[in-house]
């Protein structure tokens, strides 16, 4: 019994040495193994050996494209309106042992970095070119951080703007504005239309008095030629004239009598006499 127990002893011991001495590590990671508490070496993926009870496996580290999702943050932009963005980073760790050795928490630290930078580079522009300019913003963000983070051995693949967007109060101010503005557009296009009937109008009226000014010179013109011919005509008889000025002045009683003010119309027993007495005048 005593040798039994001497031989399952043994082989405990040979199993807790072996395991801690045979160390396999999956595609895709990389352990960092320190010796008596201080950095030693970086195990590979594959089978890697340790000497047990000194050596030990700190930190387990993928070498893995890992995402980032930095939460969404009020900034303030140049011209003082407040839009809230976020953003996603693709980060890769080059150097396990700089990420684990040279800041606390790198996750943390590069969502912090992310979030600060972002909220320089929006700073410094307009609202409109903050919400139009996502691809601006995104490399003037990759630029900013990748420096850092190398110190870190972690490299930025990418770094992406998600969302940006105005805040809840500044999207009713903008939509009050963009109402206010379609609402002036609308009084200055009406206005714009009155204006340019007035136009046509006036423009109608003087087309109208010009022409209207254009028939009396031509009525005048007919007139006088009337003259000329019937003056060349009657010469000095008066028998002509008085004709004449009968026929002009019996159209004249005639058109009084047609009109609605006119009650009675009184004709002259002597007609021809009556035309001498206003020719004799």
């Amino acid at each position: 019994m005593e040798g039994l127990s001497v031989v399952i002893t043994l082989a405990v011991v040979v199993v807790v040495v072996l395991s801690q001495t045979v160390k396999i590590v999956p595609q895709g990671s990389k352990h960092i193994v320190q010796r008596l508490g201080k950095y030693y070496a970086t195990m590979n993926p594959g089978l890697n050996w340790l000497v047990p009870f000194i050596d030990s496996v700190a930190y387990k580290v993928t070498t893995k494209d890992i995402v980032l999702d930095v939460p969404s943050q009020e900034v303030i932009t140049h011209d003082n309106a407040v839009i809230i963005a976020n953003a996603v980073a693709y980060i890769n760790i080059v150097s396990p042992e700089k990420a684990v050795y040279g800041v606390e928490n790198y996750t943390i630290a590069i969502q912090n970095l992310v979030q600060t930078a972002l909220r320089s580079i929006i700073g410094e522009m307009a609202l409109d070119d903050a919400l139009s300019s996502r691809d601006q913003i995104k490399a003037k963000l990759k630029a900013a951080i990748s420096d850092d983070i190398a110190d870190w051995g972690i490299t930025l693949k990418t770094v992406e703007i998600q969302d940006i967007n105005p805040s809840p109060t500044m999207q009713r101010a903008m939509e009050e504005q963009a109402a206010a503005e379609r609402q002036r557009r609308a009084v200055v296009t009406r206005a714009e239309g009155e204006k340019q009937a007035a136009i046509l109008e006036a423009d109608g009226r003087l087309e109208a008095s010009r022409r209207d000014a254009q028939a009396e010179v031509v009525l005048a013109k007919a007139s006088a030629a009337a003259i000329e011919v019937v003056t060349e005509a009657i010469k000095n008889e008066e028998l002509p004239m008085v004709y004449l000025l009968g026929e002009k002045y019996i159209q004249s009683l005639q058109n009084l009598s047609s009109s609605a003010n006119a009650k009675t119309v009184v004709f002259p027993a002597d007609l021809p006499e009556a035309i001498r007495g206003i020719l004799s005048r």
